[in-house]
């Protein structure tokens, strides 16, 4: 029986081993923290008995019927919509932007059409092609709400200014011309009834697949394995040796309360004043539950340093030129292929994570079966 190596037990090395264990390969993961899931790794709290998102809020949505019936084989996905509100200068909103957001913020009682004429009549005429993410604003939804609801909160979340970022950023943030408040588009949004941390448990629950935690994979160890499957940091897989790649991580600052803390499960505070970009308690994400306490995580940005979690890549344009650099080492590797959000320096939802896993999955297989090369890549890192 072929071994195989997966270094990192969150979603991108959890798809692959069980897809591999169950087509006849042995599979060894290696995680360096201490449990699994990644950074969608959930638990019960011991003081209130609430499930906890440890790293940040994590709700599961798709489009593809394929991919939600894939997770639905390991836990039932309970039914969830994500209705963020914003705090933004003493008052309270409802995100994305959206009718009611508009006739709140404006003291107005516009229909559809003329809310859309509004925003084009105080959209700044005078962008042609919005050249970052200050621009794209401006264009679409005019000063007032750029600055009330994108400005500080942009800031406080990449560490720049908006003029920094590019204009596409924004295009995670829809304006909708109806009462509609449910944060994603997708058909199928969920929760995992027993917890992320669970559901991936049940993923790896094969005999041919055994779990390594608390251990850091060294390059030397590759030999070892037919091939290796690397969901950690393409830099890290360097030693780092030309510079780091730019990241930003999180801090949570976790309190406890009686009862009700907020009443909603995710609420940003746009304004720069405030030093935390959003709240979120945790009890909401799992509505189906009741708990007498509460816990509320408060959510902090900042660069990543050398011993941080990265969260998420910046890919400005110092990072993309790196980037292509260890891009380009990388493929002259053999045996190996970098997956995942560490491993690609992309941005990534979950729901394209374990996409991309079954899919590099496939590719290997039926490269292995005609005794083909691996990719190093199964995607466009660069793109």
């Amino acid at each position: 029986m072929k071994k195989i190596g997966t270094v990192g037990a969150g979603l991108t090395g959890a798809v692959l081993a069980y897809k591999l264990a169950h087509e006849g390969y042995s599979i060894d993961i290696f995680d360096s923290r201490s449990h699994l899931a990644g950074n969608c790794y959930s638990k019960r709290d011991m003081e209130t008995g609430v499930m906890t998102h440890v790293y940040g809020p994590h709700i599961f949505h798709t489009n593809n019927e394929h991919v939600w019936k894939f997770v639905n084989q390991f836990d039932e996905f309970v039914p969830f919509v994500n209705r963020v509100k914003a705090i933004a200068k003493g008052h309270v909103y409802t995100l994305p932007i959206n009718l009611l957001t508009i006739n709140n913020f404006f003291d107005q009682t516009f229909s559809p059409s003329e809310a859309k004429s509004f925003l084009e009549k105080i959209g700044d005429k005078s962008i042609d092609r919005p050249q970052n993410l200050e621009e794209q604003a401006l264009k679409f939804v005019g000063r007032d709400l750029y600055e009330a609801f994108f400005l500080g909160y942009t800031i406080k979340q990449w560490g720049i200014h908006p003029t920094e970022l590019q204009a596409n950023i924004l295009n995670r943030l829809p304006v909708r011309f109806n009462y509609d408040d449910n944060y994603y588009n997708s058909f199928y949004q969920g929760i995992p009834r027993n917890g992320y941390t669970y559901f991936v448990e049940k993923m790896l629950d094969y005999p041919s697949i055994k779990v390594y935690l608390n251990e850091h994979f060294d390059r030397k160890q590759a030999g070892d394995y037919a091939h290796v499957f690397y969901s950690g940091s393409i830099d890290g897989w360097f030693n780092y040796k030309d510079g780091r790649l730019g990241y930003r991580t999180l801090d949570f600052e976790a309190s406890r309360y009686d009862g009700d803390y907020q009443g909603n499960a995710v609420i940003n505070y746009s304004d720069i004043q405030v030093p935390w970009t959003r709240i979120s308690e945790h009890k909401h994400f799992m509505p189906w539950e009741s708990h007498d306490r509460t816990l509320i995580f408060k959510e902090y940005s900042r660069f990543c340093g050398t011993k941080d979690l990265p969260y998420y890549p910046i890919r400005l344009a110092k990072e993309k030129t790196l980037l292509k650099h260890y891009v380009d080492l990388a493929m002259q590797e053999r045996n190996i292929s970098f997956v995942g959000r560490l491993g690609t320096y992309r941005y990534l939802d979950m729901h394209v994570t374990i996409r991309e896993a079954l899919e590099a999955a496939n590719i290997f297989l039926s490269a292995a079966a005609r005794g083909g090369d691996i990719p190093n890549f199964f995607v466009d890192p660069l793109r």
